[in-house]
């Protein structure tokens, strides 16, 4: 029978999922109450033990490589699935869970970041928080409460509607030299990444610009918004991201404005969660926070 890895160390996994989705060892720091160089070394220990390179570091954050990738959508759903089955055997503690499902990128730049204050409001309340599903238009069956984009307002569930999803071109610093705009044409080579999801955002943005595109054009399609962002931030095309979640981008010149005119889409964020739950004080705790937070961005 095979031995390799049994000793594997579940803390440093749980530090890997956290550094994976938040891509800064630093920003993972933050949240676990760890210093960056405790972080980095639980993942080398991990990498030594898979033998396997799991991040490539580079001075604006760390990226998954395909190992890593792999790892993390094989890891992480199996320790929220621990996590629940723990606190479903705990006793005589007097706390109860809370399960939000929060997409990835609004999780990652937004949420989590401002949860320490929900959690100092409550802390007779555990939470788990579940950003392993991308998708929109959707409340996940095993989610008391989750914050989705909808196009429209979700049928057969409660609700409240959060912010208008805006999209604003951006891209590296050395790519926005690069841009050149002339007589409403962009002229220059412009590679435009595009979001699998919203496959014809770019060309709604050019209606309402007022700016031709270059045709044919290069075009890189990705399946995140993280990731979206990150070949962005690498110099690799254009991207349409979330003009509310990307401050912090903004604010380092990791990402740069490459022009100010927005897409201001159909699409809307949306706290949702079962009918029922109405009469649940723990969703209605998380609904006032998210309201007071996240109802105006």
């Amino acid at each position: 029978m095979a031995t390799g890895n049994r000793n594997l160390s579940l803390r440093g996994l749980r530090t890997f999922c956290i550094a994976a989705e938040l891509e800064s060892f630093r920003d993972a720091a933050d949240q676990l109450f760890l210093t960056a160089s405790a972080v980095s070394h639980q993942i080398k220990n991990l990498e030594a033990e898979l033998g396997k390179k799991l991040f490539t570091r580079g001075n604006r954050g760390n990226s998954l490589t395909p190992d890593g990738e792999r790892l993390y959508n094989d890891i992480h759903p199996l320790l929220s699935e621990l996590d629940a089955v723990a606190m479903q055997h705990s006793v005589g503690s007097g706390r109860s869970t809370l399960r939000i499902s929060v997409q990835p990128f609004f999780a990652s730049e937004v949420f989590v970041p401002k949860l320490i204050e929900f959690r100092k409001l409550h802390p007779d309340l555990d939470i788990v928080v579940d950003t392993s599903d991308e998708s929109s238009e959707k409340h996940p069956t095993n989610a008391d409460a989750s914050i989705r984009v909808f196009s429209a307002p979700p049928t057969g569930l409660a609700y409240d509607a959060l912010f208008p999803l805006r999209l604003v071109p951006a891209g590296s610093p050395d790519f926005y030299d690069r841009v050149k705009v002339r007589a409403g044409k962009i002229v220059s080579d412009f590679p435009i990444l595009v979001h699998e999801s919203r496959p014809r955002a770019w060309r709604q943005w050019e209606k309402v610009s007022g700016l031709k595109l270059p045709r044919p054009n290069d075009v890189l399609r990705l399946d995140s918004m993280i990731a979206v962002a990150r070949a962005a931030e690498r110099g690799l095309g254009a991207a349409l991201v979330p003009t509310q979640l990307v401050e912090r981008w903004f604010a380092s010149s990791s990402l740069v404005h490459l022009f100010e005119r927005e897409l201001v889409t159909r699409e809307r964020y949306y706290f949702v969660y079962n009918a029922e739950a109405q009469l649940d004080n723990n969703v209605q705790r998380l609904r006032e926070w998210v309201l007071q937070n996240f109802a105006e961005l």
